[in-house]
C-alpha cells in the first residue's frame, strides 16, 4: 500500500519511526540514540548494530570515530556501496572489562545479486569508556 504524500516535518517522524536497519526497534529507538544523540554504545554488540546502521545510513564520520585509530582507514568511500539486506547477530562474546567479539551475519546486494557477510568482530572499550571497532576475520 503506498504511502500518503505529508509535509517534509510529518515525513521525518515517520523515517524516524521507521524499523532500525540493524534489526532492533524503531531507528529513533535503536540506533539514533548513538549515530544522533551522541550516546555511548554499552555492548561492543550495541556497537556493532550501530555501524551496521551507520553502513546503510553512509555515515562516515560515526564509523571512523567508531574504529581504533591504530587499524581504522584515512577515508571512507561510498561510490560503490552495496545495498545492505540485514543484519544478524550470530554471538556475542566479552572476555574482560576492554575486550569483546561479535559474530554477525550482514546480507547485502551488488549488481542485483545477493552476497552474505559473515565475520567475527574484535571490539576494545578504550579508557574513554567507548568501545572501538579493532578488526575481523572473514568466515567462507
Amino acid at each position: 500500500m503506498a504511502r500518503p504524500q505529508s509535509s517534509p516535518s510529518a515525513t521525518t517522524q515517520d523515517t524516524e519511526r521507521d524499523a532500525c536497519p540493524c534489526g532492533g526497534l524503531a531507528f529513533d529507538d535503536c540506533c539514533a540514540r548513538y549515530l544522533e544523540r551522541g550516546d555511548i554504545a554499552p555492548t561492543a554488540e550495541a556497537l556493532m548494530r550501530s555501524r551496521y546502521t551507520a553502513f546503510v545510513r553512509q555515515d562516515a564520520a560515526y564509523l571512523l570515530d567508531t574504529w581504533a585509530a591504530r587499524t581504522r582507514p584515512a577515508t571512507l568511500d561510498f561510490d560503490d556501496a552495496p545495498q545492505w539486506l540485514g543484519l544478524q547477530i550470530k554471538g556475542h562474546r566479552q572476555s574482560d572489562e576492554t575486550h569483546a567479539e561479535v559474530e554477525f551475519v550482514a546480507r547485502y546486494k551488488v549488481g542485483g545479486r545477493a552476497n552474505r557477510l559473515h565475520e567475527r568482530s574484535r571490539f576494545e572499550r578504550s579508557e574513554d569508556g567507548r568501545w572501538r571497532y579493532i578488526e575481523g576475520d572473514l568466515f567462507d
